[in-house]
């Protein structure tokens, strides 16, 4: 059990049962100081909790932790001194962590408030997935999450193929109305002669061929959300039906003479450029100003490599051509140097085209695409450790152990990898349990070393 302070500030204490979540007071080497009576309740098992290291009470209650090759918010929080969310996985559902320092009168981060938000497996298994943990892709989760529960206005901007329709979803799922429909609509896949009719439907009789009652997606969307994609190419002539929609909250059937009332969360996404469009008169500046209200732009892939290892491994899992298949550590080398210009689209279609090559269990270089295959980078294996050697021990020139030689490599290794740690032991070349064995040896041989 690790040294805890004998008494904590009352007020710090009572903090924690202000929280209707579970809530729990942690120190810099993971220690428990203090849980409120919701974390007691979900993650006690009878025994006290101080003192006791967080991941292992959380593992005893089914939510993985380092074991399962999350994101440790911790560890991040104390190497950058900022909040951190992130998402873990268990047995039973998924718990969205918010980390937060507390710092004492000289601004040093001495405690960590923990919350937790658990999300049960059923909504887990509904509920779109963001895939990746670089800082481009956490500020665009940490704005999801900071306007789902709202009723603002969100508009998603970014190239094409960066993920904008899962992104809507996201902001869906996180709202009050998650429970209703999800009606998206392509603007860009419907002709001006069929977006009025499509959007507010019509009624019987309307138009030549109209024989019944049609409800549009504007109706359909009530009590949920509405995600108007790629809403720059709106034609103009029609932009102004759906900004009197957006202002009133009614429309009419085409056709019909009745207003209809449609409540519902509004999600534009676009990769145009709608504030040049509005300075060239190519798009209403009043319907731009009721779409923009909330901005979230989305980083191109190029922009998060470091993403690369677990969006393939997603996508591998849902292909179904890929069953079976893995992408060798040669393979992803490669693909973390090319820059996307189609974004995660392209991914999608080179791992779609590599596993129709595969004849093996393995994606090789050769089953990528030829404009690839010249692109590389050394890669990061146990087998280039002299290189890793001279560099993170100079001045080194005689034959040392090789467990020695392999120690300094890992902590060169970690020290500049700049993703998390299941695409690092990707890039080594091994797998999960094999490098967090050997961090953990690496860990307990510095604590022994500081001891003695």
């Amino acid at each position: 059990m690790t040294d805890l302070p004998k008494q904590l500030r009352p007020e710090m204490t009572s903090l924690l049962d202000c929280f209707s979540t579970p809530a729990v007071l942690l120190c810099a080497d993971y220690a428990v100081l203090a849980a409120n009576q919701a974390y007691r309740r979900v993650f006690g098992d009878g025994k006290p909790l101080q003192g006791r290291l967080c991941d292992e009470v959380m593992a005893d209650a089914g939510y993985l932790c380092r074991q399962g090759g999350n994101h440790c918010p911790l560890e991040e929080c104390q190497r950058f001194g900022t909040d951190q969310h992130v998402v873990h996985g268990s047995t039973s559902g998924s718990a969205q962590i918010d980390l937060y320092p507390i710092r004492n009168d000289n601004a040093e981060v001495v405690y960590f408030l923990e919350l937790l938000s658990l999300i049960p497996q059923s909504v887990v298994q509904s509920a779109p997935v963001m895939v990746g943990n670089s800082p481009a892709l956490r500020d665009v989760t940490t704005l999801i999450r900071r306007v789902g529960p709202s009723e603002a206005a969100v508009l998603l901007l970014g190239e094409s193929g960066t993920g904008k329709e899962l992104a809507a979803a996201a902001v869906h799922q996180a709202s009050s109305v998650r429970n209703g429909p999800f009606v998206a609509v392509d603007c860009s896949g419907l002709p001006e002669t069929l977006f009025e009719s499509e959007l507010f439907g019509y009624e019987k009789g309307a138009f030549t061929g109209a024989h019944s009652r049609k409800i549009g997606l504007v109706e359909a969307a009530n009590g949920g959300t509405l995600f108007l994609d790629e809403v720059g190419d709106i034609p103009l002539s029609l932009q102004v039906k759906l900004l009197r929609l957006l202002e009133t909250g009614h429309f009419r059937r085409v056709g019909g003479v009745e207003p209809i009332r449609s409540r519902f969360r509004l999600i534009s996404a676009t990769h145009r450029p709608l504030e040049r469009m509005v300075a060239e008169d190519r798009f209403r500046q009043d319907l731009y100003y009721r779409l923009n209200t909330f901005p979230i732009m989305l980083p191109a892939l190029r922009e998060r490599l470091e993403d690369i290892p677990p969006l393939a491994e997603a996508i591998l899992q849902r292909l179904p051509v890929a069953k079976g298949l893995h992408l060798h550590a040669d393979a992803l080398n490669i693909l973390q140097c090319y820059d996307y210009p189609g974004n995660i689209r392209e991914l999608r279609n080179i791992l779609e085209r590599a596993a129709l090559l595969a004849d093996d269990v393995w994606i090789l270089p050769e089953h990528l695409p030829a404009n690839l295959q010249h692109l590389s980078e050394p890669n990061l294996s146990l087998a280039s450790a002299e290189s890793a050697r001279q560099s993170s021990v100079p001045g080194v020139k005689e034959i040392i152990p090789l467990a020695e030689l392999e120690e300094h490599y890992l902590r060169w290794a970690r020290g500049n990898h700049h993703g998390d740690r299941r695409s690092l032991a990707q890039r080594l070349g091994v797998s999960e349990r094999t490098l967090y064995r050997k961090l953990d040896a690496l860990r307990s041989n510095n604590e022994h070393a500081v001891e003695s």
